[in-house]
């Protein structure tokens, strides 16, 4: 149970029944109410919005073991602007704001990425300020810079999983020292909602 702390931050239906089942305690957050029984609390969150992730983040206790970032948007149905934030921004903003405060030795980060973010080392420029960049509002400021907000939302897909893996690979690194487990899943092509788009 080592994986599976006893308060975690999750989006993942079939990842939060297996942690239910595990005995965790979950809090699953997510912009769609989740019925699922075995969850401590679900929280309602729009990942796109930086005072939603706070009013979230106050919710759940002051301690959290694992993380699983599972958020995803193809981008088919929005624009660049919430499909790079929600796939990257939040995760980025929950870990740089919340984990490092909150985790101890031990712990466990998980993002779910995908095989559309391979050759992240490749294209480092590409995403560089947006690594770089410190606060949710210079992370804005940098994607404002990198495209016009009516660019096509799929676009911003690739560009957000590979920014992922480059910096889930600097916080493995960072965090290794006090053995907080830093991962990327990359799944290829899945039979989900997201199929269809």
């Amino acid at each position: 149970a080592s994986l599976v702390g006893s308060e975690m931050c999750i989006r993942d239906r079939a990842t939060t029944k297996l942690l239910v089942k595990l005995n965790a305690e979950v809090y699953a957050l997510d912009i769609v109410q989740k019925d699922i029984k075995g969850v401590r609390k679900f929280i309602e969150v729009d990942l796109s919005s930086k005072e939603s992730i706070d009013n979230a983040m106050k919710q759940i206790p002051t301690h959290i073991d694992s993380f699983f970032g599972v958020a995803g948007l193809s981008g088919a149905k929005t624009n660049y602007y919430k499909t790079f934030t929600v796939n990257y921004i939040a995760n980025k903003y929950i870990t740089e704001e919340y984990l490092k405060n909150r985790m101890s030795y031990g712990g466990s980060i998980a993002y779910v990425t995908s095989t559309g973010g391979l050759y992240w080392d490749k294209y480092a420029s590409e995403f560089e300020k947006f690594t770089n960049a410190k606060t949710w509002e210079e992370m804005i400021d940098a994607l404002h810079q990198q495209a016009k907000e009516d660019t096509l939302g799929m676009m911003a897909y690739p560009l957000s999983k590979r920014a992922m893996n480059y910096y889930m690979a600097r916080l493995a690194i960072e965090l290794g020292p006090q053995k907080i487990r830093v991962n990327a899943l990359l799944p290829g092509s899945t039979d989900t909602g997201m199929k269809k788009e």
